[in-house]
């Protein structure tokens, strides 16, 4: 008998719902589903750039942050070409890359779950075409500070484009975070990808953009699929970002939540780094299968990698206790073994 799942904390997804606000401007917009949207997401693209305080000519729109990473692809790599990024990462990357008939080079992540920018810069050879950092990183929550991207950019060629997803960007509260909009200028090869999947909690309709150069984004602009973004989410990506401050709040709280999750996992004996995105990482040699088990058992979705790692995405206060008294069952010999 299959157990129901209860909690859904394998995918990232906010939550909570939309705001009161948001769905009304997308019921608003669903009475006139019978009208095209536009055909290029002008005016959409606009607001957003005004919102980053950028020009529009910076600005890329598409199906998802992952819609504009494969405009990007579709622009700037050729069939034989590789895509270097570290891994694991999201598994869309190989994916994308596959698609535009590059080959995927894949960089382990150091022991404690970062990002080897060292060997990713030694990666790079005359096939590269893009390399891809995750800032936050997904699944492993750990950062990229500012001092170390800037390093990090200076020794990337021009001729590779650097692939920043900042899918997680607002559950971060590190001060050493990038300021990456200040960085398009010196650095036209940087593309910054964000989405409204996560922290605006519209995963389902699918907008995301990117922040670049304008020459870049310009060749990214020619492979946007004419009529791509639908008229309800234009509605509710606008009226979002006129809640911008109650977004704010529920950001605050999966937050919260985040690190009362990790304080709470580490007294049960857990290895838990400080993560920033909206998910903690449990790791080997803790006992990610058995708690891949537990969970389960207690209807609990979680992204699990088997002998590798196990990601929980920040639930409601309830998910979160469940996933604790899930976790606390485990034999305490297992959780306390090995080295970290």
């Amino acid at each position: 008998m299959d157990i129901p799942v209860l909690h859904r904390l394998a995918l990232n997804e906010s939550p909570y719902p939309p705001l009161p606000s948001v769905r009304e401007a997308m019921q608003r917009a669903v009475a006139q589903a019978h009208r095209y949207p536009p055909f290029h997401p002008d005016d959409l693209t606009e607001q957003i750039a005004a919102w980053c305080r950028v020009t529009s000519d910076r600005v890329a729109v598409g199906s998802g942050s992952v819609g504009v990473a494969l405009q990007l692809l579709r622009a700037v790599v050729q069939p034989g070409d590789t895509v270097a990024y570290a891994w694991r990462t999201f598994d869309a990357y190989p994916l994308l890359a596959a698609m535009v008939g590059a080959q995927p080079v894949p960089i382990p992540l150091s022991p404690d779950g970062h990002q080897d920018l060292d060997a990713l810069l030694a990666a790079l050879d005359q096939r590269t075409r893009v390399v891809v950092l995750c800032n936050p990183h997904n699944p492993t929550g750990s950062l990229v500070t500012a001092d170390a991207l800037s390093v990090f950019l200076r020794q990337v060629p021009r001729r590779v484009t650097v692939l920043l997803d900042e899918a997680y960007v607002e559950f971060a509260r590190d001060t050493r975070l990038p300021n990456t909009s200040a960085l398009l200028d010196a650095h036209p090869n940087l593309l910054v990808l964000r989405t409204f999947s996560k922290a605006y909690g519209l995963a389902a309709l699918r907008v995301g953009y990117g922040l670049g150069a304008p020459d870049l984004v310009e060749r990214i602009r020619r492979q946007q699929l004419p009529f791509g973004i639908n008229t309800v989410a234009t509605a509710a990506v606008k009226a979002s970002l006129q809640a911008e401050s109650e977004l704010r709040l529920r950001v605050d709280t999966v937050v919260a939540e985040r690190e009362r999750l990790r304080r709470e996992l580490m007294s049960l004996g857990w290895h838990v780094r400080p993560g920033h995105a909206n998910s903690v990482w449990l790791a080997a040699p803790d006992p990610i299968d058995e708690a891949a088990a537990a969970l389960t058992d207690a209807g609990v979705q979680a992204r699990h990698y088997p002998g590798e790692g196990l990601r929980l995405t920040i639930g409601n206060r309830n998910a979160n206790d469940t996933v604790l008294t899930a976790l606390a069952g485990l034999p305490a010999h297992l959780s306390t073994s090995g080295t970290w």
